[in-house]
């Protein structure tokens, strides 16, 4: 069975199975979201088989498993109706299709150059920014104490930036830089977490000030990897961040 054939397979089922988790009584739900998740990295395998090994090349597997999982909380926030989920389903068919062919390239160029990978490391990075999100907004949501909110966003930053990291050298051994980058940014990102707490901010202004953290970090991350981490790129980022920052202060319902 041809690559092609074996992704649209991934795609399907996997999106058939949000559609199955409709029919099931609620307190099962979450459960099969979990489900759905390991299914992912089961058919993920299945259709990357060719070019994974006991390697960093398995981090492949990161990135669709947390969109899986991402898409999966964000579903429990849409009001229950076929107007509001359809168009998910459509969105994460889509989504996991695109992440099956930019796995794919990531797989093949940590054994040969490709022509494809600058435009697979963009899909890349703007589907683990997605996914940033939807985790966020859920974890958020959620409306837990500070002490489970910020290890939260830790530990569930860190496989992003992990495999936002590797997708630049693409190398197969693994790289004790990438784990170490990966863990402070996880960090710092867990700290602005934390700050959020104390700031009356909305779910979705949190979520995406968390978000633009990440694009920051992971954006000048990829830049120092590559070799260009000029002053210029720096003020490029900061002027973003800056800018978020003060939307975010503007948003903000300061009386209470």
């Amino acid at each position: 069975m041809s690559k092609r054939k074996r992704f649209v397979i991934t795609s399907l089922v996997l999106s058939l199975g949000f559609v199955a988790i409709q029919f099931l009584p609620d307190q099962y739900r979450m459960s099969a979201i979990a489900g759905l998740g390991i299914l992912t990295i089961t058919f993920f395998y299945w259709a990357l088989y060719e070019g994974l090994g006991r390697n960093m090349t398995l981090f492949s597997l990161i990135l669709p498993t947390l969109f899986t999982l991402g898409v999966g909380f964000f579903w429990f926030l849409l009001p229950s109706t076929v107007f509001t989920r359809l168009p998910v389903v459509i969105f994460y068919g889509i989504g996991i299709y695109a992440l099956c062919l930019t796995m794919n390239i990531y797989t093949v160029a940590a054994v040969r150059t490709i022509a494809l990978v600058r435009a697979a490391k963009g899909v890349g990075f703007v589907l683990t920014l997605v996914t940033s999100f939807l985790i966020y907004d859920a974890i958020l949501s959620i409306r837990a104490p500070i002490w489970l909110v910020a290890p939260s966003v830790v530990v569930l930053s860190f496989p992003l930036f992990l495999q936002g990291f590797w997708s630049v050298p693409l190398e197969k051994e693994f790289s004790l830089d990438l784990f170490s980058m990966s863990f402070i940014s996880s960090l710092v990102v867990g700290e602005v977490a934390t700050t959020l707490h104390f700031w009356p901010v909305t779910v979705v202004v949190g979520s995406l000030f968390l978000t633009v953290t990440v694009y920051m970090l992971l954006g000048l991350g990829q830049a120092h990897l590559e070799g260009r981490l000029f002053a210029q790129t720096v003020r490029d980022y900061l002027l973003v961040g800056i800018f978020v920052f003060f939307g975010m202060f503007l948003a903000t319902s300061w009386g209470g």
